[in-house]
């Protein structure tokens, strides 16, 4: 079984040959560039500066982090709600340590870690060794999430411990990308400390699934689980660590958004699990399995960003425009999809059907070789 999706066919050219994976990638990052292209074409304001990309990266860091996690999950064939909450969780903790508690950077992250692991251990319990639903699961550990986050503090606050404001305020400068402002000083471009992170997490999971033993079962597994038994897979393991892997990615996208807002609230990343599956469907995951890149959720994630830049440069500032935007967006993706998959399936007959008639032949070509052979006899 291909590691990245089911090969569209091994004869011909072209198109013919790309896995659906590679198609579907594909198409998310040509229309990212033509999208951005058309923005400096016509509104320009801004979109010539490579700060304007920067800030989308700034922005989406914890983003890019949770559709990553759920890029994976899906890949398996499963989903997870529940990272929108886990993200709020993990920022209202760490503000109360940090601010009552008089606690520090180091404990904050490992909070975040630690409660981010919490939910995927458990979640990914329930659903690869109980085979409860995911959406079930992961809906009930959304709503836990909210819950306890309003527990632990109702109001929001800004976080005023130094050592945290420091770090929330550093800047990583970016060499020869800097731009002239309107009085005419040079601007050095910059990016956050979360960017960084959500590149690493990028960068590591795309080995994990291009070239592991590990990514290749995530694949199998969401591809066809009867044939990933066949093959001596362990389903249940890899289910399990979908979820696992999901939840810690949670907690670190919960830290960086953390880094990002510098407040807790309950109201904190709402909606981000919706986000982060629409990255994933426009990055190309589908949301049957088997198919998934993690090079296209970042440009998928790049493109919820550009989207709300473009309909907020246009003067279009009220929410619904950015989601009837996004909605129209995830419809044409579903819709390639489904086109994918019905490419897959008359494939997959036209395979079946040649190897039928192949089979069908050597008897005959077996009659003819023993005849020869009476005869030379």
């Amino acid at each position: 079984m291909p590691q990245n999706g089911i090969s569209a066919a091994k004869k011909g050219g072209g198109l013919k040959n790309i896995t659906d994976t590679n198609l579907l990638t594909s198409i998310t990052v040509i229309v990212f560039f033509l999208m951005y292209i058309g923005a400096i074409i016509f509104l320009q304001k801004g979109f010539l500066k490579p700060q304007t990309l920067f800030n989308m990266l700034n922005a989406n860091a914890s983003l890019i982090i949770l559709s990553c996690g759920l890029t994976l999950v899906m890949i398996t064939g499963g989903i997870d709600i529940s990272v929108g909450g886990v993200v709020a969780l993990v920022s209202m903790c760490s503000a109360v340590y940090l601010d009552f508690h008089d606690g520090n950077v180091m404990g904050a992250l490992l909070i975040s870690l630690g409660i981010g692991l919490a939910f995927g251990i458990v979640q990914g319990f329930l659903v690869a060794y109980l085979e409860i639903q995911p959406f079930i699961v992961t809906l009930a550990g959304m709503f836990f999430a909210r819950g306890m986050t309003t527990i632990v503090n109702t109001n929001p606050f800004n976080v005023q411990n130094e050592a945290f404001v420091a770090l929330k305020n550093t800047r990583i400068i970016v060499p020869f990308m800097g731009s002239t402002n309107k009085r005419g000083d040079y601007v050095d471009a910059y990016i956050e400390i979360g960017v960084i992170v959500a590149l690493l997490v990028v960068a590591v999971l795309f080995f994990v699934l291009k070239w592991t033993k590990t990514g290749r079962n995530f694949y199998a597994v969401g591809g066809n689980r009867q044939s990933a038994l066949m093959l001596g897979i362990n389903v249940k393991l890899t289910v399990f660590l979908s979820h696992l892997i999901c939840g810690l990615l949670a907690g670190i996208g919960g830290f960086v958004y953390f880094m990002h807002v510098g407040s807790g609230s309950a109201s904190h990343a709402s909606g981000a699990e919706m986000n982060a599956i629409a990255s994933s469907i426009i990055g190309g995951t589908m949301l049957t399995g088997g198919v998934g890149n993690i090079i296209g959720t970042l440009f998928g994630a790049m493109s919820l960003a550009l989207i709300q830049n473009i309909v907020s440069s246009v003067g279009l500032d009220q929410a619904w425009w950015t989601g009837i935007t996004i909605a129209a967006m995830l419809c044409l993706f579903l819709v390639v999809q489904s086109v994918i998959i019905a490419r897959r399936k008359k494939t997959n007959s036209s395979a079946a059907a040649e190897g039928a008639a192949d089979n069908a032949e050597k008897p005959s070509e077996t009659k003819a070789e023993t005849e020869t052979k009476e005869e030379n006899i």
